[in-house]
């Protein structure tokens, strides 16, 4: 059959295809008429509280595991090799650090939005400013979400490219509204196993296409396709172990720490135990999609090879790769394109879904709910309305995606790292640094949010007007390089002629380094400010808002130190702060500038108290 010639589904691939969107309307309409039925605002949009870790943790990888992966990630291992994997080290502290830091914190707090914390610990003004920061970032990042697949399907199908784009919405926000936060987690473990299933299923039937295991191993060896540590300590090079392991932990953490999608699913767990438990089984979860999505790229390498379908012409854009290889490698077994066109379709629900279910949350309890008061009914049916508000707004960023001319991968990673990393610093900033003041955070997250535009903007400009060039691959120089010359002084003066300077040096840095920047931007300015305005008093730090760095660090030395002791008896730590919110003080003999710490984990009613901006 002709490569170039247009790919149509079969009726199976209909058939498996439908079947997933009505499932997912079944789930959304079971819970819309079980239980409470979406009665009030803690079941539409906390779950009653009253979630398993199991589910939990496969709603948290597939809130961020989209279409954007299961596109974007094989197309880039297809491309650059297996570098891109050497991401999955930074699951490690980006899933430890959220699990014994940020949900201790925020699940004792008893919040009901992840930025109610910026107010206990700062004012209502930095709350204000943290949750419409959000709302910016998820809208423009589900824009990316809801343009993916609908691209894929245009590719696939022909089907009509923004018929595509309004149906991934409309579906999405339909049993998102209709079945609240329960209905969006047990779906995301549906379209999970749809989506592991179709990624399997496609790598195993390519691995036989390109000839067995064996063969497709030596394929992709002798292509340059495994990707060895690359410890480049340049951050303008696009994908380094440094950019990945140690950029990446910022990213995890942004996403993972203190993202309200991912909070909202901690709060709605039945303990604190089963929401620390949720975010360990992450990992597993995490690795398995990774790796599932780099198999994939090299599977298509081993059919391919360096006969790229981009270079031939049959498509327009390397995210379009992975489906041309489902239609093009495996038109001879109906029904396995449309289960992975479904497994497509699942990652990109499950994202849209999580967003909009978390962006009514923030706009109801930290916009609307603290300056009027209304009735519990009349609550949960303006966040429903919120809800399908979003959809709409998201469909209409669908289409600004359309116009930026840049993988969908390092968009979405971008997107988190440029507006994600600011709000990660201002957590950072609350929750390490007793000494911050309210100044400093509203002074630090604009800072933040500056310098991540500057970079951001001015990258994405500069790529826009000069050509790009290819990656510099040793797999296809060896053979035209002089026997004298070896691989590694030739690869050093073309990085040294290539080498961006100045201005165009600080645009040049790799996205994955957008976090880190940012955050640190926060944190430094923060301190800055707060130092010069006067920082905040141990004795004016609300209990439970700052975590006990140098008291946590002790009690480790102490434990490593003197081992024996401690299996003989452990310190006792109190946990409680100068003051509290509710009006009680009380004194600790800890270090004077960490006495607001935690909270104990099962602590006594208390009265949020508001302020005014």
């Amino acid at each position: 059959m002709d490569p170039s010639a247009p790919k149509y589904f079969t009726i199976i691939d209909y058939v498996i295809f439908a079947l997933l969107l009505v499932a997912s309307m079944s789930i959304g309409l079971y819970y819309a008429f079980t239980g409470g039925r979406q009665s009030t605002t803690r079941e539409f949009l906390f779950a009653d509280r009253s979630m398993k870790c199991l589910p939990l943790s496969l709603s948290l990888m597939a809130t961020f595991q989209s279409a954007v992966a299961v596109i974007g990630t094989p197309a880039e291992v297809y491309t650059n090799g297996t570098q891109y994997w050497f991401i999955g080290c930074s699951y490690i502290l980006g899933l430890l650090i959220p699990a014994h830091i940020f949900i201790p914190v925020f699940y004792r707090l008893h919040l009901t939005s992840v930025y109610q914390y910026l107010e206990l610990r700062f004012c209502k003004a930095v709350r204000i400013c943290g949750t419409v920061t959000f709302i910016f970032q998820m809208v423009i990042y589900v824009g990316v979400g809801i343009y993916t697949p609908a691209l894929a399907l245009n590719a696939v199908t022909g089907f009509h490219l923004w018929g595509a784009v309004l149906a991934t919405g409309l579906v999405c926000t339909l049993y998102t509204t209709l079945g609240g936060l329960k209905a969006v987690v047990w779906t995301d473990v549906f379209q999970t196993v749809v989506m592991f299933t179709g990624q399997l299923a496609v790598i195993i039937v390519g691995v036989q296409q390109a000839g067995g295991l064996s063969e497709a191993w030596v394929k992709v060896r002798d292509g340059g396709r495994i990707s060895g540590f690359d410890l480049n300590p340049d951050p303008t090079v696009r994908h380094t172990f440094w950019t990945l392991g140690v950029g990446g932990v910022f990213l995890m953490l942004s996403l993972y720490g203190v993202n309200q999608a991912q909070v909202q699913r901690y709060l709605s767990s039945r303990t604190e135990k089963e929401a620390v438990m949720s975010c360990y089984m992450v990992f597993p979860c995490l690795q398995v999609a990774l790796m599932l999505s780099c198999l994939m790229g090299l599977v298509m390498y081993a059919c391919y090879g360096n006969n790229s379908p981009l270079e031939q012409q049959y498509i327009t854009s390397k995210d379009q790769m992975v489906l041309y290889f489902v239609m093009d490698m495996l038109q001879n077994f109906p029904g396995l394109p449309g289960l992975f066109v479904a497994c497509l379709f699942s990652a990109s629900l499950s994202t849209i879904s999580s967003a909009l279910n978390s962006l009514a949350t923030v706009t109801i309890m930290d916009l609307i709910k603290p300056h009027y008061s209304m009735t519990e009914a009349r609550a949960t049916r303006l966040s429903k309305m919120l809800a399908v508000s979003y959809g709409i707004i998201c469909l209409a960023m669908a289409y600004v995606v359309h116009l930026m001319n840049s993988s969908v991968l390092q968009a979405a990673l971008s997107i988190f790292g440029m507006v994600g990393g600011p709000l990660l610093g201002l957590f950072c900033l609350g929750i390490f640094f007793p000494c911050a003041n309210s100044i400093g955070a509203v002074i630090g997250l604009a800072a933040g949010l500056l310098i991540a535009f500057w970079v951001g903007i001015g990258g994405f400009l500069s790529r826009m007007s000069s050509s790009v060039v290819p990656p510099f691959n040793s797999s296809n120089t060896e053979a035209a390089v002089p026997d004298n010359i070896t691989i590694t002084a030739v690869t050093a003066l073309i990085d040294a002629a290539s080498r961006p300077v100045g201005l165009q040096g600080f645009y040049s840095l790799s996205y994955m380094w957008y976090s880190a920047l940012n955050s640190s931007t926060v944190v430094l300015i923060g301190l800055i400010i707060s130092f010069m305005t006067g920082r905040t008093k141990g004795d004016d730090v609300a209990s439970g808002t700052v975590y006990p760095v140098v008291r946590t660090a002790r009690s480790l030395l102490y434990k490593l130190v003197e081992p024996s002791t401690c299996c003989a008896s452990h310190p006792q730590h109190k946990i409680d702060g100068h003051k509290e919110i509710n009006g009680n003080i009380k004194e600790d003999a800890g270090t004077q500038e960490e006495t607001a710490t935690f909270l104990p984990s099962n602590p006594v009613s208390r009265v949020e108290q508001e302020t005014s901006v």
